[in-house]
């Protein structure tokens, strides 16, 4: 069995991911718009805001894998024909092992600028290196030293 988190982004999903494939060390797999998806007999009509967003995108850090796309714009009648907007994700932090405490400073920063620190990188009684931060795409990271 594998877990593999799906990110939700508000139009910004493309950025994101090239921004976690060169600070990961991965590379974007696959990645298709909404405008690229073949049309369907019972599709809905798809907003022209809508076509350059992310329909699905895959990305791949060495065995590990982080899959993402945008919500569709909040317009009149999204909700009932393609989902009705972003959400800010709430509930969750995608935690990341790293395996020492310099490497993950160096992540926490960079998911830090323009973002929000919930707990500053630093060590605990059960790591050398752990912190809590929001970053500019508004995704919820945890990133935990495994030394």
């Amino acid at each position: 069995m594998q877990f593999i988190p799906y990110l939700n982004f508000d139009g910004n999903c493309a950025e994101a991911m090239a921004f976690y494939a060169k600070l990961f060390g991965g590379q974007v797999a696959h990645q298709m718009t909404f405008g690229e998806m073949p049309a369907g007999e019972n599709m809905p009509p798809l907003p022209d805001s809508a076509k350059s967003r992310i329909m699905h995108a895959h990305l791949q850090i060495g065995e590990q894998a982080l899959m993402a796309s945008d919500a569709m714009p909040s317009t009149p009648g999204a909700a009932e024909n393609c989902g009705g907007g972003y959400v800010k994700p709430q509930g969750l932090w995608v935690s990341i092992g790293v395996e020492s405490a310099a490497e993950g400073q160096r992540i926490f920063d960079a998911l830090a600028q323009g973002g929000t620190v919930a707990m500053p990188y630093a060590a605990t009684f059960w790591s050398p290196g752990f912190g809590m931060v929001t970053d500019r795409f508004g995704t919820p990271w945890m990133l935990n030293t495994q030394e």
